[in-house]
């Protein structure tokens, strides 16, 4: 697969990268078994055959699950650490941790940042992560004591890069004003059934700045790939529509729902990074195959404008 800069660091990724929040098969610790690992596996050699370099985690990912069964995969398979980009991201606190009465919450105090990266390597069984993410905004966030973990961290030799996730453009240059290296990446939601970032200046800051936008969610959560989609959990009529009109094009261009959604992202101009997070070995290269696939400027905006459900203006 083509490889690319990551932002500004001296990280160069595959043009697509693997997302490992499925790999585990469940978020429940207590139900998972030696099938789910080994499916997790699968998924991940299936991600090396093809190509990928850059594989996507956050500590809270099957509770941790999901960051064990990478590492243990890759103490199995030291070969591939040469051919690994690790993200992983931390700040989401589920309710009744520590505390039976803690809330669901943000936490990027400083010693909680530190504790989280900690954690992740070593359920990672990695000596240092490639590149640690904020993963949503912490509206009590103080840029100086971020700027403080991310150093002790960076001092440490225990991260290389870091990036934010899911954060507006204030909210990204208020944590750089305090950061003396640059953050490379904002990973956000963006699709055909996601145009936000597109249109109220998200891409526009990410570009400006030399970042790298990842995009999670590429498909609308996988239902723009489905060939059918049974009604009901918030299928509406304008969905209904646009999955018509993006398996019509599919069919048009000769490639499938999922690779045209893909190609719809790899389009623009700022490089976005889909985030592809099939654990299907035959999906995981389909998806791959995308990064071939240039759509012309007509099909683009003919998707554009239909997945805005209004003409431009």
């Amino acid at each position: 697969m083509q490889e690319v800069p990551l932002g500004q660091s001296d990280l160069t990724v595959s043009r697509l990268a693997y997302g490992c929040m499925r790999i585990a098969g469940t978020w429940n610790r207590a139900e998972f078994t030696p099938k789910h690992e080994e499916a997790g596996r699968k998924a991940l050699q299936a991600a090396y055959e093809n190509g990928y370099t850059l594989f996507d985690h956050a500590d809270i990912y099957g509770r941790g699950l999901c960051e064990e069964i990478h590492g243990r995969f890759l103490a199995e398979n030291p070969d591939l650490k040469s051919k690994t980009i690790i993200a992983t991201k931390c700040g989401v606190r589920f309710p009744g941790e520590p505390e039976s009465t803690s809330p669901y919450r943000y936490d990027f105090s400083k010693n909680y940042i530190i504790e989280s990266c900690e954690k992740s390597l070593e359920r990672l069984q990695l000596d240092q992560i490639d590149l640690y993410q904020l993963h949503r905004p912490d509206i009590l966030m103080n840029p100086h004591e971020v700027a403080e973990a991310f150093h002790e961290l960076s001092e440490r030799k225990l991260v290389r890069w870091f990036g934010v996730s899911n954060f507006t453009p204030r909210q990204t240059d208020l944590l750089q004003s305090s950061l003396s290296d640059k953050l490379i990446v904002n990973q956000i939601e963006i699709s055909l059934a996601e145009l936000e970032p597109f249109m109220d200046g998200t891409l526009d800051h990410i570009y400006q700045r030399s970042m790298t936008p990842l995009a999670w969610s590429p498909i609308g959560g996988g239902w723009l790939a489905a060939e059918e989609y049974a009604p009901g959990g918030g299928w509406v009529e304008e969905l209904a529509k646009l999955h018509h009109i993006v398996g019509g094009v599919a069919k048009t261009i000769g490639i499938s729902r999922h690779q045209l959604c893909l190609a719809f992202l790899l389009k623009h101009p700022s490089g976005i990074i889909p985030i592809a997070g099939a654990t299907n070995p035959s999906y995981i290269k389909e998806a791959a195959e995308t990064a071939n696939i240039e759509l012309s400027r007509e099909d683009w905006y003919g998707l554009f404008t239909s997945a805005r459900m209004e003409p431009l203006p």
